[in-house]
């Protein structure tokens, strides 16, 4: 009598994470996941972009004598606090939905930024809603998702909402 093979090993939970932004398409796409997925291991995440203040030449007009260290850690605290909120209702959403997400704010260029995360974290799937940009705004404003599609190290999904 030939032996049987031994049974398959259960799947890995798939890690996915969903990018979260104040759009409206940001928060679908988060919707649809938790619709049309339902993931067990979900990581909610938000890039916190650099302060703007923090680039100020020191020969500007606005320079070091206009623009204190203080202002500075008090418009990143502030931006911080912003993420935080935009974290916070995505984390309800899911909540609502029995899911029990990990939140995650990390700051930079948002498009390197959640390409990075996704690779140290592993995830199995990298969701992204759509801004349906023109060929104009994407040409001058850049398109993180179609970023995101060519450099990222997982499987990509971009949400469109419907129109």
């Amino acid at each position: 009598m030939a032996a049987q093979a031994p049974p398959p090993p259960p799947p890995t939970e798939q890690k996915i994470m969903v990018a979260i932004d104040e759009s409206e398409c940001s928060h679908y796409a988060l919707e649809w996941a938790l619709r049309n997925l339902a993931p067990r291991r979900l990581v909610l995440f938000t890039v916190q972009p650099f302060s703007p203040l923090s680039y100020v030449p020191a020969g500007s007009p606005l320079g070091p004598s206009v623009v204190s260290p203080e202002l500075i850690r008090s418009v990143s605290e502030h931006q911080r606090q912003l993420a935080q909120a935009l974290l916070d209702k995505a984390k309800a959403i899911c909540t609502e939905h029995g899911v029990d997400a990990e939140t995650i704010i990390e700051v930079g260029d948002p498009k390197e930024t959640i390409c990075e995360a996704a690779e140290k974290l592993n995830v199995n799937l990298l969701i992204l809603g759509s801004h349906s940009r023109g060929t104009i705004q994407r040409f001058f404003l850049g398109s993180v998702s179609n970023y995101c599609t060519h450099h990222a190290k997982c499987p990509v999904l971009v949400v469109k909402k419907k129109e």
